[in-house]
C-alpha cells in the first residue's frame, strides 16, 4: 500500500489544549493531540453527527502522502489497533 514508511501518527480530541496536554503526558504519548475545540475536524471525518457532541467516536484514517484516504478504521479497540494498522503499511 504504502512505498515508503515514514509514518506520522496524529490524535484529535475535542478537549482543551491544557487538558490534550494533561492527557497525552499521563499516558507518555509519542505523536501529537491535536484540539478539535469547534468540532471541525470531527464533522469533516464523521467522529462526530454535530458541532455540540461531547465527545468524538473512536474512528481513525490511514492517509497516504497525497491525502488520498487509503483505509478507514471506523470502530477502534485501543489495544489492538496499532498493530491492525502497522499491517496495514506492511501490506
Amino acid at each position: 500500500m504504502f512505498q515508503e514508511q515514514n509514518v506520522e501518527v496524529l490524535g484529535v480530541s475535542f478537549d482543551s489544549v491544557a487538558d490534550n496536554a494533561a492527557f497525552a503526558q499521563k499516558f507518555g504519548f509519542p505523536f501529537l493531540l491535536l484540539c478539535d475545540t469547534e468540532r471541525e475536524l470531527g464533522l469533516a471525518y464523521g467522529a462526530c453527527e454535530n458541532a455540540t457532541a461531547g465527545y468524538a467516536k473512536r474512528i481513525s484514517y490511514l492517509i497516504d502522502e497525497t491525502g488520498q484516504v487509503e483505509r478507514v478504521y471506523a470502530s477502534v479497540q485501543a489495544g489492538s489497533h496499532p498493530a491492525e494498522v502497522l499491517a496495514d503499511l506492511i501490506s
